[in-house]
């Protein structure tokens, strides 16, 4: 009877192989390998436990590692929590680089000289800026309501204004942090579209708006160039903010998603839209513009209080999940966009999406059952839960 001897090693090198790919593919579910890369490498973060580390099992597991080619990234001891049989037991953190095909075998090696060889799982966190250069990254757009794609766009038909908000778009795609803020020579168009909007809002605003909005508003019209005749230039304000509370302005091209936003908010950065609404509908934009921003956003940044709100939001979402952005931007739009609040018993308005629109800011204090949010810090975490997320129809008129 003659036996296939070369069939029979075939068939362990097969089932070998496949049992490393088993073994790999259970790492990679566990989110403790990550082999998702060209050169045909993967990061493994292990951890294990040496015993009686003052013979020689120490060395004998730095030549596993050494044998298999392994760049150790990390290396950490301490002693063990849970000694055995001797107090000079070990335990030891490692996140090394291997080729991905060694990795079974080389966990296989290092169960020879260590005990509980586990692999851990590194929870990736999101790319988020670390510096105020940083903020040049951020200016992913949520292009929704963009006119040249929303049909429903008041400026979806106009070529000239489609053209202008490109115009626009440039300016803030081509800024980098510390460069001069773009200086606008508005058309008489967009003044007067200014116009009709700075004087029916501004004749509401003793009425209906918070204190320090009021204060504010003033300082504004005085020494940044408020005045239903003439847009404010964005350095102009950047610096009165700056001076104010420590916040500045860069501009942006549209509306930006909420990570990036409320990310340029940790460095008491306001990104900010300088193109204005489409002249045929003044009293609506379905995006943000320089109205809502500078009649709405600018006069509560240079609240100390309100600013130190707004940049614990933006601190609060620096490589934060997707679940956890979602909570932060409710949380902004209930307070910073439609927030009101009580003022020596009457309802006032310190939200932008109420401060830069007619309609919104007119109805708002008759309202009857709305919620009245006021800004304290040591109340942030019970707003974080149980809010329903903004409507994705939501005005910014």
């Amino acid at each position: 009877m003659k036996t296939d001897l070369g069939g029979i090693s075939g068939q362990k090198e097969e089932a070998s192989k496949e049992k490393e790919m088993h073994a790999i593919e259970s790492l990679n579910r566990q989110g403790s390998l990550d082999s998702n890369r060209e050169d045909g490498r993967a990061t493994l973060i292990l951890t294990l436990t040496l015993c009686n580390v003052r013979k020689t099992e120490l060395s004998r597991a730095a030549k596993i590692f050494e044998m298999f080619e392994t760049q150790i990234h990390h290396f950490e001891t301490r002693r063990a929590k849970k000694p055995k049989n001797s107090a000079d037991n070990l335990d030891i953190f490692v996140e090394c680089e291997v080729h991905s095909a060694d990795v079974s075998i080389l966990i296989t090696s290092l169960k020879r000289v260590a005990e509980d060889v586990k692999t851990i799982r590194e929870d990736k966190v999101p790319w988020f800026p670390r510096k105020i250069q940083d903020l040049d990254k951020c200016h992913h757009l949520i292009t929704n309501y963009d006119p040249s794609l929303d049909h429903g766009h008041p400026g979806f038909a106009d070529l000239e204004y489609k053209k202008r908000r490109a115009f626009f778009a440039d300016l803030a795609f081509n800024y980098r942090a510390g460069d001069p803020l773009p200086h606008i020579d508005y058309t008489e168009q967009e003044i007067a579209t200014w116009r009709e909007v700075y004087r029916k809002l501004s004749s509401l605003y003793p009425t209906h708006a918070c204190t320090q909005y009021l204060d504010a508003f003033q300082q504004l019209e005085k020494y940044c160039g408020y005045q239903e005749d003439n847009i404010p230039q964005l350095q102009d304000v950047s610096r009165f903010l700056k001076e104010r509370t420590g916040f500045q302005l860069r501009p942006a091209a549209g509306l930006l998603s909420a990570r990036d936003f409320l990310a340029s908010l940790a460095f008491r950065v306001f990104q900010s839209t300088q193109y204005i609404r489409h002249f045929s509908s003044p009293m609506h934009s379905p995006e943000p513009d320089c109205c809502h921003e500078l009649l709405g956003h600018v006069p509560m940044l240079a609240d100390k209080e309100f600013a130190q709100f707004s940049q614990d939001i933006g601190l609060a979402s620096l490589g934060s999940s997707e679940a956890e952005i979602e909570k932060l931007a409710t949380l902004y739009w209930f307070t910073v966009e439609f927030g009101l609040c009580k003022q020596n018993g009457s309802i006032k308005a310190y939200g932008a999406g109420l401060l830069s629109s007619y309609g919104e800011l007119m109805h708002s204090p008759g309202e009857t059952g709305c919620p009245c949010l006021g800004w304290e810090q040591s109340t942030l975490s019970k707003k974080l839960t149980g809010w329903p997320g903004p409507k994705s129809g939501g005005e910014w008129s």
